[in-house]
Formats: structure tokens, sequence, C-alpha cells
């Protein structure tokens, strides 16, 4: 190769190169249009935000420079933004609360499936700029904390407040140093494995959604349809045991007949869906069966919002997990499932709270003192009508001081305002709280407790407390607790057979945790939906679902 050549070769490498990082180098494009966008008194975009000292604290910081656009064009960093804002429905929230609908009409293209943003004029990139940066921090902000106050909303939500230190606005300089966007969000809830689940499962709920054909008009099931009985809501329920892949479509002489084949893909769907699998359709598996996609959205969505609630807890500690709408205690170490009960929860004017907080012991052959609520309104009344009612139910009335006052020292046949005395059940197999208690001292006065009516088990429905947590098998509940070899079957048997009550303390702290969810999803993705026995949802939905709901007042 001769020397001419090589100073041609030379020549064009150089120029190309030149040519590569000229059209690479970050040109100014509306710099001084964007300072003077934020210097304006009534910008819209501004005064709507709750970030307005963030958003010009950024821009003022790197002298105005915009993040999202390059060059005149919308940046991979602007593209990413506006993907993850469309993505937060996966997060149970809505793109349109994050800026959305106005970035799209601000388009060159709007209104048109695939958005460009081309040609556009200065003034629409200043908008569009600022909207995105907005969104930035509104979107980070409601992912760390919640879009919803739960103190405003849920009565029954005694979680302490969350608590964070996250800087909205080191997060965004993160991006401007070279993260990517979506790694930046990810990092928000990167070792909240519950939440990760719930997105994957409100992802493949979107895409079923998207294939969803069916009329999902409420069918209603006035009476109980077993297995050979005929019915008009038959052809629409089956319908929906296709839909959702319990059964595969198939030919039938009487659509209205309520089919073997159709009886045992709903045996299936009620095992899925955490029903007793009686293969009866009842007013439980009707209510579920009448959810359409876009109800289970509406669910998931609500329960991925009470997780953004959940204060930091290091779910991989040992841990009791009780979830109130499940009716089910799990007792964790690890994050395995050790151990797994049925529970019986509060009644409907007796809900049981959600919250957390260390079990420190465990009472055997406990007493049942029983609280002043319950003594005024069904003891008292009780005694009245019958004088016999505490021998037969073993109870006894105690003085401040402790000791036992007779019964026949009270006028009951007075009107009784201020009862000065405390009423409570001996030890025994009649005791309201079985034979054993479990105690995580609260101010709510919440525990764990055997049941002498075991048999309430067997229900589907068991909310009918009033209040506390009853739990099946508490024998090896105990024994998990106590770990040491010394309290075996036999000891523990005795213990919870004693005259007098015996108190053991554990030689550690577990934390208890009170949840309510009505949705959640396992490390495969599997949607999980229970019924709202509270009827706490559809308030929830509502806040989440308007933009002037009972939001949070004041940013974290």
């Amino acid at each position: 190769m001769n020397k001419k050549t090589l100073i041609a070769i030379s020549l064009v490498l150089i120029i190309g190169i030149g040519l590569f990082w000229f059209f690479n180098q970050r040109r100014i494009d509306f710099t001084e249009e964007l300072r003077l966008s934020l210097e304006e008194v009534d910008n819209e975009i501004l005064e709507n935000s709750n970030f307005k000292n963030d958003i010009n604290d950024f821009y003022f910081n790197r002298d105005y420079l915009e993040l999202w656009f390059f060059n005149g064009k919308l940046s991979s960093l602007g593209e990413e933004m506006i993907s993850q804002i469309s993505d937060s429905k996966y997060d149970g929230l809505q793109p349109n609360d994050y800026n959305l609908i106005k970035i799209l009409e601000l388009s060159s293209n709007p209104g048109e499936e695939d958005v460009k943003f081309n040609k556009l004029t200065k003034d629409q990139k200043v908008k569009i700029e600022l909207l995105l940066t907005d969104s930035f921090f509104k979107l980070s902000h409601d992912l760390v904390n919640g879009k919803v106050d739960p103190s405003t909303l849920d009565p029954n939500w005694k979680f302490d407040l969350k608590k964070t230190n996250v800087n909205y606005l080191s997060l965004l300089e993160e991006v401007t140093d070279g993260s990517s966007v979506n790694k930046v969000f990810s990092n928000l809830y990167k070792d909240f494995e519950l939440y990760k689940n719930g997105r994957e499962a409100l992802k493949s709920l979107y895409e079923i959604q998207m294939n969803d054909t069916l009329n999902w008009e409420f069918e209603n099931v006035a009476e109980a349809i077993k297995v050979g009985e005929k019915n008009k809501a038959i052809p629409v329920l089956r319908q929906r045991l296709i839909f959702w892949g319990f059964i595969s479509p198939y030919d039938l002489k009487d659509p209205t007949l309520f089919d073997s084949t159709m009886f045992r893909g709903l045996q299936e769907y009620q095992n899925s869906n955490g029903m007793n699998p009686d293969g009866v359709i009842g007013a439980r598996v009707a209510e579920s069966l009448n959810n359409s996609p876009q109800n289970l959205i509406d669910i998931a969505s609500i329960n991925m919002e009470r997780l953004r609630w959940m204060p930091k807890i290091e779910w991989d500690q040992e841990m009791v997990l009780v979830n109130i709408a499940n009716y089910q205690l799990d007792y964790l170490k690890k994050s395995d499932t050790v151990f797994t009960a049925k529970v019986i929860v509060g009644k409907e004017y007796n809900e049981s709270p959600t919250f957390t907080a260390p079990m420190t012991y465990i009472v055997f052959s406990p007493y049942w003192n029983i609280p002043e609520s319950i003594t005024k309104e069904e003891i008292i009344p009780s005694i009245k009508k019958n004088k016999s009612y505490l021998t037969e139910k073993k109870m006894e009335i105690i003085a401040g001081s402790g000791e036992v006052v007779k019964m026949n020292t009270i006028n009951w046949n007075a009107e009784i305002e201020e009862f000065p005395y405390r009423i409570r059940q001996k030890p025994g197999g009649d005791n309201s709280l079985g034979l054993v208690k479990f105690m995580f001292p609260n101010e709510y006065n919440i525990y764990i407790h055997d049941t002498p009516a075991r048999n309430l088990f067997s229900l589907e429905s068991r909310a009918l407390s009033h209040g506390c947590i009853r739990i099946q098998n508490p024998e090896q509940f105990a024994k998990i607790l106590l770990k040491e070899k010394s309290w075996d079957d036999e000891k523990i048997k005795e213990a919870m057979n004693l005259k007098e009550e015996m108190v053991v303390d554990l030689d550690r702290k577990i934390p208890v945790v009170l949840i309510y969810m009505t949705f959640w999803a396992d490390e495969n993705g599997k949607a999980n939906f229970r019924s709202d026995v509270y009827d706490r949802d559809s308030a929830l939905l509502s806040a989440l679902r308007n933009t002037t709901g009972k939001l949070r007042s004041s940013l974290d």
C-alpha cells in the first residue's frame, strides 16, 4: 500500500471520527426558554406540582440544561421515563396521574398508537421536559410511600407511619449521573419480593384483559347449585371457568346442566382460590366467578397500595404472619413457611386491626379477663337474665385488689352504669381462650389464642371473634415457638390443663404481623384473591382512582 493511499484512508477515518464526535456532542437547544418558563409566575405545570421547589432546584443546579431531550430530540432517557409512567399501571397506579395524557397530547402525532416526538416547537419541548420531571418526582414518591394516606382512610390500619429517608432530588440526579430510569425505579422495591411478585401478576392480568371478549354482567345465584342440577346461571359460569383455563371447551346437550366436567373444573377453581373444593356453587363461588379481569386488576391494585404503606419489615426473619382476609397464620423462617394454621378473626363489627408487635410470652391454662365492653354489653345482661350464668360459664368477679367478690354482694337489679369490677373466666376446656394464648402486648388488646369451639375451623368464612385471632392446632404452634426439647408433646399437654395459669417467657422476641390482603402473588407470579370480608377495598379503590381523593396531604 503506497503512501498516498495511507494518507487518504487516514483522512477518511479522521473525518468520520470528527463527524461522529460532532453529532454526539450535546448542543444547547432550549435552555433559555426553559429558564424563562420556570421564572414565570403562573407556570401551570409548576403550580399544579407538589414538587415545585425540587423542580426549580434541579434545573438551577444544572444551569437549566434539559434532561429528557438530547440535541432537540426526545432522548432515550425521555423514552424510558414515558415507558415507566405507562408501566405504573403494573404497580396498580394510574399513568394519567403522572401526566401521561398531557405528554402524549404534546407529541407530533397525538391520538395515534405509535407516538412520535418529532419536529416539536421549543414551547412543546419545554412543557414535555417539565411534565416528565414532575412525573419522575411524583411517581417515585408514590412508589415509596403510596398515593393514599392510610390514616385518613382505614381506621384499622395501625402500623406506625412509614418512615423513609428517600431524597427524590438525589434520585433524579442518579439519572443525570448515568443510571437508567428503569434501574432507579426498580431499586425502590428491589428487596421486596412480595411487591415484585404482585407486579408480575398484574402484568399477566393486563395481558389476559387484552384477550377478554366475555360479557361480565353480574350473574346472580340465589341458592347453592350442586352437580346434576340445572340452573340458568350455569352457561355463563361455565364460560367463565373456560375463560380462566379450568376447563376446556366441550359440547353438551343441555347447557343449563351442572355436569361432571364442570364439577371437576369448579373444584380446581375453588382449590386455586382458597375455597373449600366441595364443587358447590354457593355465594362465595358466584361472587368470585363474577370478577372480570378488570375487577381483579382493581383488587390487585388496591393491595399493591397496601404493600406500599407497609413499614420496613425484614421479611426473611423469624416471624408470625396473619393474613386476616385469608383466615390463615403462617410461621416463617428465612422466608420459608414452617407452620401454617387456619385462624378465626374478628367479625364485622369487631374487625381485627392490622399492625405489628413482638411476641414475648405464652400463657398456658389462661384466665380470660373479659374486656370491659363485652362485660357491659354481653355478660351483665346475661347475669340479669340468669343468676346462675357466672357459675355455668365458670366465671368469677374480681375486685381491684385482686380478691374474688361474691355475686350476692352486688345489686344486679339496679342500673349499673359504672361496674367497678372485672370478670374473668377460670382456666379449663370451656374457657373462651381455650387452653393457651400467645401474647404480643399491644394497645389494641389483640392476641392469638386457642378456642373450645374448634369445629368452627371447618367453616369457609371465619370472621367470628371479638377481634382476637383464634388458632387451629395451638399445641403445635407452642411447640415450634418454644423450641427446647424439654417442651415435648406431653409437657405442653400438661401445661394446657392446669388449674392455674402458667406464663412462659420466650427466649427471643418474634415479630407478629397482622395484614389484610385480598390479593397477593407467589414467587411463580400466581395471583391469589380472597373475599373482602370487612369491605375495606371499595373505599381504597375510590381514593386510588380519584386524583382528588384522600391523598397524602404532605410529602415525606
